[in-house]
């Protein structure tokens, strides 16, 4: 199974990512993990990835999907995967070639959003200043929602209240999940 989740940053898409891939033992991929890998990297890449995160922008499309693709190709996702967020706009839908059987959407305000990072900035991400938080806000909204139109209307979407608990938000994406088979 193929599923992708998205959700505004400090949705928990991380959390509920990782407690699905222990449940279907598919592994667990998560895109902001990469680019802040990448950026950790004294290269060109690094570099470039390190500074347009920090200003709180999306990596370009194409480069995004190249870099997906890539990770995409190792053996353990073969038979299925949980990659969160991607894709983040419709261009990278398009280029997408991997596909998603699944895309949960773990809706969020954007107030519960920044009151939940606010929580764990002391983390030490350099990616999650105010500044670059409300930039990410903006573009989730402006890129990723008409994402979220484009699987509703495949049929594809699951919508799951993220503001509850993490246990009840948990057993909701199962259930949904599940729900036709």
């Amino acid at each position: 199974m193929k599923i992708v989740l998205i959700g505004i940053q400090g949705a928990g898409k991380s959390t509920q990512g990782n407690l699905l891939s222990e449940k279907l033992k598919i592994p667990y991929l998560s895109t902001g993990h990469i680019f802040r890998e990448l950026s950790k990297e004294k290269t060109k890449l690094g570099r470039y990835v390190k500074e347009v995160m920090n200003a709180g922008y999306l990596i370009p499309d194409r480069k995004t999907v190249s870099i997906v693709a890539e990770y995409l190709k190792r053996p353990e996702y073969k038979n299925g995967y949980i990659i969160d967020g991607f894709p983040r706009t419709l261009n990278q839908v398009k280029f997408f070639k991997n596909g998603a059987d699944k895309v949960v959407y773990l809706k969020v305000s954007d107030e519960e959003a920044l009151k939940r990072l606010s929580f764990r900035n002391g983390e030490g991400r350099e990616d999650e200043n105010p500044k670059a938080v409300a930039k990410r806000i903006e573009s989730f909204h402006k890129f990723t929602e008409p994402v979220l139109d484009y699987y509703g209307g495949k049929g594809m979407l699951i919508e799951v209240d993220g503001e509850k608990a993490i246990k009840d938000i948990y057993s909701g994406i199962l259930i949904k999940i599940n729900g036709d088979r």
